[in-house]
């Protein structure tokens, strides 16, 4: 009896997580956001540009953030978003995901140049 009322009293959290609240991204089509973390906790969304791919957007927010840091910025990973997902572009690479609290994963990676690839693109020595 005991052992079932723990597998219940975990089964029980384990729904409460599933129900969560995530913070997701607009679902517009072909806008590319920057994404800008207010103190408050919320996401500001700054249209940046209207393209085809999501890759498209990322190469625009890379752009951005190099220009940024030339003119004297000092942010090095910043926040987007294009069609629902979220990218972030950290110093490794853009990883993606669909909402900012859930797993990311790697969409591009870059080379030893700095500049960006497909993973799996760039041979291995």
């Amino acid at each position: 009896m005991r052992a079932l009322s723990l597998l219940i009293a975990a089964a029980s959290v384990l729904a409460l997580s599933a129900c969560e609240e995530r913070t997701r991204p607009p679902g517009d089509a072909l806008v590319c956001y920057h994404v800008v973390p207010q103190k408050d906790g919320s996401l500001k969304y700054n249209k940046l540009v209207s393209v085809p791919t999501m890759e498209a957007c990322a190469g625009n927010l890379e752009a951005m953030r190099i220009k940024f840091l030339r003119m004297g910025g000092s942010q090095q990973e910043i926040y987007g978003a294009y069609q629902s997902n979220f990218l972030f572009l950290q110093n490794d690479g853009i990883y993606t995901a669909d909402s900012a609290e859930g797993p990311r994963f790697i969409f591009l990676v870059r080379t030893g140049d700095g500049r960006l690839a497909v993973p799996g693109a760039m041979p291995m020595k």
